[in-house]
């Protein structure tokens, strides 16, 4: 049984489809940010930039590429299908907020974060920041046998 849920949720853990579907009783009545741990870092990179404010796509791409320092390089249609099912999960929304409309061109699209995704991307970090830690204290304890 194929359920939607469970597919967009594994995108953002590098897997286009559910290993074994699920039964109905096991799906959660309430999404939780441990639902889509780990992000992948393109999904990490498109919240870190939008917890700055709002952009459109095109800044999305610039900003995740300064941030990373080159490292995450966003194409145009894998951003915005990301950015598709992002909306549809809840994480990002799209801004009804527009700047003036003779400095922005009227086809744009803004995003922001919403208060899922800035939960997400807070227990992603703090995943990551364990992990970090974990292996710290491991390294410490080689270094002393050496």
């Amino acid at each position: 049984m194929y359920i939607p849920a469970v597919y967009k949720r594994n995108v953002y853990r590098g897997r286009t489809a559910p290993r074994r579907p699920l039964p109905p009783s096991t799906v959660p009545d309430r999404i939780t940010p441990a639902d889509f741990l780990p992000l992948k870092t393109d999904a990490f990179y498109i919240l870190l930039v939008l917890l700055h404010g709002e952009r459109h796509g095109y800044a999305i791409m610039r900003e995740a590429s300064e941030r990373s320092d080159g490292r995450v390089e966003l194409q145009a249609g894998a951003l915005y299908r990301l950015l598709a099912k992002m909306l549809d999960d809840g994480l990002v929304v799209e801004s009804q907020r527009r700047p003036a409309a003779d400095a922005d061109d009227e086809r744009r699209r803004y995003y922001r974060v919403s208060a899922l995704g800035k939960r997400v991307i807070a227990a992603d970090a703090e995943r990551m920041a364990s992990l970090a830690e974990a292996a710290r204290t491991a390294l410490r304890g080689q270094t002393a046998l050496a």
